[in-house]
């Protein structure tokens, strides 16, 4: 991937600065695109030379459209979009106010689709590409006050299919990978860690590394006919 451009929306810290480094250390050139722009600029720097840091909102078409632009500009070339960025509000169903759903629907799904349309835009042109979803093992397992996060990571798989189906013939490979927990410093704080690695017949949460390394074989050219899937990764946790 030596030269290659690749954007990670969210990607100043946890899962999304992980994928970043593996990228960097396969030799391609990350943009970080995160809405703390000191985050991302200090991300930025530990990423090697040409590595950028891009300040923005992706939940409207018109700030997600920017921010990719600026990425690109930066780059030179986007081979690769990594659609990570995402919010993880807890909230009895009954309690989950219009608020809770702008906040989870904004990022997870209407800024996935505003940087996926960015990209397939820029990609076409480039005769081709590779979008990766991060989407979630809640998209098809239910836990409790978690209702409005996992129907918007369901509606990831969904448009995961759809974007896959529409652009393959155009050489833009569109798939998702669906974690369970993640053993992230956010995950650490919540305290949930130990009773899932319990419930893990491997024992444990994925690293962020774990979790690069599948997304890494989706955005290269290593995948070359994968197209719609959604790659679940949970250490057995739940095996459809």
């Amino acid at each position: 991937m030596r030269g290659q451009g690749i954007v990670v929306t969210g990607g100043a810290s946890g899962l999304g600065l992980a994928i970043a480094r593996r990228f960097a250390a396969a030799g391609a050139v990350p943009a970080i695109i995160d809405r703390d722009g000191a985050a991302a600029e200090a991300a930025a720097a530990t990423l090697g030379a040409g590595a950028v840091a891009v300040c923005g909102d992706i939940t409207t078409a018109a700030t997600a459209h920017a921010a990719f632009a600026t990425a690109a500009a930066a780059l030179g070339r986007v081979h690769v979009l990594v659609n990570n960025a995402g919010v993880y509000p807890r909230r009895p169903i009954l309690e989950i106010t219009d608020a809770d759903w702008e906040a989870s629907v904004g990022v997870n799904l209407r800024g996935l689709y505003h940087m996926s349309v960015a990209a397939v835009l820029h990609m076409r042109a480039l005769g081709g590409g590779r979008i990766v979803n991060i989407a979630s093992i809640d998209a098809f397992k239910a836990h409790p006050q978690n209702a409005h996060y996992a129907a918007t990571k369901a509606a990831v798989v969904s448009l995961t299919r759809s974007f896959g189906l529409e652009f393959a013939p155009e050489g833009i490979l569109v798939n998702a990978v669906a974690p369970a927990a993640i053993a992230t410093d956010k995950a650490r704080a919540a305290g949930f860690l130990p009773e899932l690695a319990a419930s893990t017949p491997i024992g444990r949460a994925a690293a962020p590394e774990d979790v690069a390394e599948a997304v890494l074989f989706l955005g290269s050219e290593a995948n070359r006919y994968m197209v719609g899937e959604t790659m679940v990764l949970s250490g057995g946790y739940f095996i459809p």
